[in-house]
């Protein structure tokens, strides 16, 4: 059931000024389908909705050490050599290692069961730690709230920052996890008044972007010593503060240059990156396309 909120509260209906998504649930047996909760949820489609589909996501189900029927199977193959995006997160990632489509690739499922999808497809390259990975035409994510930054992942590549941004935003997530992230941090519980200065360091970097914001100034900020900040900073976000710092930066451009007219030049400053050059490697790097040629992608497609 957490499975089926988190892909109809992303591709669902959302406020104005943000595109709908046409929306369906299939299965092999269209009626009521058992959950996890022991509500039967009513699905009215079979497998042959997935024949237009530009993308297809496996859910995750509480049978997944059985392997979906082979006309499910058939269904994924399908989908995907005609040019279908397939995606999965947490134990859904099963069924696409069942059909063969991870075969050779990299992949990841929820931590919990990374070795047991290793043993049983050892052609498959289980990464047990990242939030998801993504490899082109195939794509999986980790367990549980994970398959939100799957999604919002999915929705940034295909349609840009500013629309996963704004749907982000509407149903109150942050935009963008990295997917090489940490899925599971074993970190203590954490002192509540450093956890609240720590949270408003991060918001007040949000806002300063445009300034060099050296590791040195956030921990004086948070009143701790550079290593205390550092070591707590990734037990609360699996991440460096130079990691989560360049991501937020270049996410902040792919927006800009999705939505302004301002030049590449003009957007490196206002990242707080020193010239054109040094974000065009970082952005290189990330997209595999220079900023030029990103914005023409964004700006004119509908």
């Amino acid at each position: 059931m957490l499975a089926v909120g988190i892909v109809t509260e992303v591709f669902g209906p959302h406020g104005a000024g943000l595109p709908g998504f046409d929306l369906a649930l299939c299965t092999d047996r269209p009626g009521p389908v058992p959950t996890d909760f022991g509500v039967p949820l009513s699905v009215a489609h079979g497998l042959d909705r997935l024949a237009g589909a530009d993308l297809v996501i496996a859910l995750p189900g509480a049978d997944f050490r059985t392997p979906p029927e082979p006309a499910v199977l058939d269904a994924l193959r399908t989908a995907h050599r005609r040019g279908a995006v397939v995606a999965a997160h947490c134990v859904g990632t099963f069924a696409l290692a069942a059909a063969g489509l991870l075969d050779g690739l990299r992949a990841t499922t929820h931590w919990r069961f990374a070795d047991l999808l290793a043993d049983r497809h050892p052609e498959v390259t289980v990464d047990a730690d990242a939030l998801y990975v993504d490899e082109g035409t195939v794509v999986t994510g980790a367990g549980a709230a994970a398959g939100f930054d799957l999604c919002l992942h999915l929705l940034r590549r295909e349609h840009g920052a500013a629309l996963a941004n704004g749907v982000a935003r509407d149903i109150v997530l942050p935009s963008h996890r990295d997917g090489g992230q940490a899925q599971y941090l074993a970190a203590p519980v954490p002192d509540n008044s450093q956890d609240e200065r720590l949270a408003e360091v991060l918001g007040w970097a949000r806002e300063n972007l445009h300034q060099p914001l050296p590791v040195t100034e956030l921990a004086r900020r948070a009143m701790m010593s550079r290593r205390s900040f550092a070591r707590r900073f990734t037990a609360a976000t699996g991440t460096t503060p130079h990691a989560w710092l360049r991501g937020l930066r270049l996410s902040r451009a792919e927006e800009l240059l999705e939505t302004t007219d301002l030049s590449v030049e003009e957007i490196a400053h206002a990242v707080g990156y020193g010239s054109a050059a040094v974000l065009r490697e970082q952005f290189v790097r990330r997209r595999g396309v220079p900023p030029r040629t990103y914005r023409r992608a964004f700006t004119s497609t509908p």
